[in-house]
């Protein structure tokens, strides 16, 4: 039965990417039905999510944000599926990134790692896309699947133009080993709720006490690389930009836990601005600080 589903799935990925934007996008249209209206996919924490960021607002602003978020969140999962099947070129003509390659090559010849963080906003898989910007090393920290099958299609999805994916529990010993190697830009997204295992900082984000993670900070000191925050700007659908926000040389000069505040100040900037982007179903908020 497993093996039927899983051909299934690569059916469906194969048959999305070959599709026309304004198809691909239709069925995006009914995939948004389905998740909101009929299976109200986690729909009582997105708008709990929602209602605890955004007191100020009212329950029909808060409904528009989230009506727009499931729209954009069925844009994502059939884009996502589609990546998995897409040809390289097809991808390419999805994310603009060129007036990024100049900054990239600029530091590479500065001899300068990189540590470029974003966060779930807008369609971040279509970061695949950094090894064309730069002759560094690209290594893609991710959190493995459960599922086995689901897990090597994203994997060979995210290596499709050379990234190397690195589990977020190998990630720091593979950086300190290839660090003398070679040049490395390392791909983190760190607006998740961090592991109860590891040292965290707090701070309020959104209006809510939040757990924030540590690791672009503490990866980057220790390999004295550039910090990039950068995120997706969605133009339209099936067409993003990649925007660089800030960039962070020496890093001696921030005290402990300056960059990880600036980082989450630049990511919540981004929410208030256009707040459908952001992953709302996240249950982001789940852990709660321990007081004694």
């Amino acid at each position: 039965m497993k093996r039927i589903e899983n051909i299934l799935f690569l059916t469906l990925s194969w048959s999305l990417s070959r599709l026309p934007d304004f198809v691909l996008y239709a069925v995006a249209d009914i995939v948004y039905v389905f998740i909101y209206y009929i299976i109200a996919y986690r729909k009582k924490v997105v708008f709990k999510n929602l209602r605890n960021s955004f007191p100020e607002k009212t329950d029909k602003e808060i409904k528009q944000i989230a009506i727009k978020f499931y729209h954009h969140l069925s844009d994502i999962f059939i884009e996502t599926i589609a990546l998995i099947k897409m040809k390289p070129e097809r991808v390419k003509k999805m994310v603009d990134y060129e007036s990024n390659i100049e900054t990239i090559t600029n530091l590479y010849k500065q001899n300068k790692h990189i540590v470029l963080v974003t966060a779930h906003y807008c369609n971040w898989e279509f970061f695949l896309v950094l090894p064309l910007l730069t002759p560094h090393t690209v290594l893609g920290v991710y959190k493995p699947l459960n599922n086995p099958f689901y897990d090597k299609q994203f994997l060979k999805m995210r290596k499709k133009f050379g990234a190397l994916p690195v589990t977020m529990n190998d990630s720091f010993r593979t950086i300190l080993q290839d660090k003398e190697k070679k040049l490395l830009l390392i791909g983190l997204i760190a607006d998740q709720r961090p592991p109860k295992i590891s040292s965290n900082y707090w701070t309020n984000f959104l209006n809510q006490d939040s757990a924030i993670f540590l690791g672009p900070e503490k990866i980057a000191k220790k390999i004295n690389a550039t910090i990039i925050f950068t995120y997706l700007e969605k133009v339209k659908r099936g067409k993003y930009k990649m925007i660089f926000s800030s960039q962070l040389d020496d890093l001696t000069k921030y005290k402990e836990f300056e960059i990880t505040e600036m980082y989450i100040r630049f990511v919540e900037k981004l929410i208030i601005e256009k707040p459908e982007y952001w992953l709302w179903s996240h249950n982001r908020w789940e852990r709660k600080r321990i007081t004694e």
